[in-house]
């Protein structure tokens, strides 16, 4: 035993602890410089992998098959459909998005010959009197102009980027669906397994961590794309119906404007306001304004719904960050991961939030858990699908009851 312990591995001071953790640190910060152009792909690899392991581990759960064969299955056809869109949709929904930032950006040049005529109206309403030459919109014209061009042109360039590097696109959707898959088949069934990290000392803390880490990005994936998808069926199904042109594109386009607070839904309605009223006729023979005032006014209806009705209900409080944070995030993240980090601002920066205040408490020797914090509030459904629930329930309750045992032989027939 003596010599056991002689032979045992010296333990580290505080300074090699430093030098060895500094090392580290800054080793890691020079292969994210230098490899930062697949930080994207690699995170959303993650991403997919975390979406599908509640499917994977469901049909692991009810079903005889091994996780082996659950995740081959799963990410057979998974192939399949994005196959299927690429092919179907694909081709058409990116032409259409190239045909609209075309025809938006034309129009913006227009927007000083618009601006101009309504120097000249006056609007009366009742006793009011609106005299629009009081106004100086040369100047307004030109604030509107600086703000939109750019944000077109960004967009415009992404998609003409993703439709003109095919060949990239398609290789790096093959590298993000190669890596998630062996995220998802090394995990072994377990979602904490997907990335495993143990520190001695500091299992509680890990556990805690990870526990609160995935409560945020689980509500959020799930709640933002069941947000991002209704909306844009709501907006394409409205506006096709409406007569808009190139109306899918706009419901892209106000899809991911919910991403970006306060810049997002203006740029939509500019978009949308400037194809309404430039696209010429329409199917109920309005004037171009008035097409216009109420194509805005249905989108300002939507963003009001999904944000004071919707969203509340899916996310609850589980991203407690301030909007005007999370844009600065997602402006920061864009530079960093393009359009992935608009995407994933908000959980980024609320994760950040997290690990910066476990790192004030641990600092200051305060509470790491204090008790209002343990029990997180769980993201609640929509109303209609809880009456939903309740109601199958209530349904199954009574068909349970009035079947009632029907002998020896039918009760023990299996499900």
């Amino acid at each position: 035993m003596a010599k056991k312990n002689q032979t045992a591995s010296p333990a580290w001071g505080s300074n090699t602890k430093l030098v060895v953790t500094m090392t580290i640190i800054v080793i890691l910060g020079a292969l994210v410089i230098r490899f930062h152009t697949i930080l994207a792909p690699l995170m959303m690899a993650f991403v997919l992998a975390y979406l599908l392991h509640p499917i994977a581990a469901w049909i692991d759960r009810h079903t005889p098959f091994s996780w082996g064969l659950v995740i081959n299955i799963i990410y057979l056809l998974f192939i399949v459909i994005l196959l299927i869109l690429l092919t179907w949709g694909g081709v058409g929904l990116v032409g259409q998005i190239q045909n609209l930032i075309t025809s938006v950006q034309n129009y913006a040049n227009q927007l000083p010959v618009f601006i101009a005529s309504l120097s000249h109206k006056v609007i009366v309403l009742g006793p009011f009197k609106l005299d629009f030459s009081l106004i100086d919109w040369q100047t307004i014209g030109q604030q509107v102009l600086s703000y939109v061009q750019p944000a077109l042109g960004k967009v415009g360039g992404l998609v003409g980027t993703l439709a003109g590097g095919a060949a990239s696109t398609l290789g790096w959707t093959v590298f993000v669906v190669i890596v998630s898959y062996f995220f998802l088949l090394e995990s072994g069934g377990l979602r904490a397994g997907i990335l495993h990290f143990d520190f001695p000392g500091y299992s509680d803390d890990i556990h805690r961590l990870s526990n609160r880490l995935g409560h945020i990005w689980n509500a959020f994936l799930r709640g933002q794309a069941i947000i991002f998808v209704s909306k844009v069926i709501v907006y394409a199904l409205l506006f096709t119906i409406y007569g808009v042109h190139y109306a899918i594109g706009v419901a892209f386009i106000a899809g991911f404007a919910g991403f970006l607070p306060y810049i997002g839904p203006a740029i939509n309605w500019i978009v949308l306001g400037m194809v309404t009223y430039f696209q010429g006729s329409n199917p109920f023979g309005l004037g171009a304004l008035a097409y216009t005032l109420i194509a805005i006014g249905i989108a300002l209806l939507i963003d009001q719904v999904f944000d004071n009705l919707v969203a509340p209900r899916i996310m609850a409080q589980t991203l407690k960050v301030h909007p005007a944070f999370v844009l600065i995030a997602a402006i920061i993240a864009a530079n960093l991961l393009g359009i992935l980090g608009i995407i994933i601002a908000a959980p980024l920066l609320a994760t950040l939030q997290l690990f910066g205040r476990y790192t004030v408490r641990k600092l200051t020797d305060g509470d790491l858990w204090p008790a209002e914090e343990e029990n997180l509030p769980p993201p609640q459904l929509p109303k209609f699908i809880l009456k939903l629930q309740a109601w199958l329930q209530k349904r199954r309750a009574r068909d349970a009851h009035t079947s009632g045992p029907t002998g020896p032989d039918e009760t023990q027939k299996p499900e």
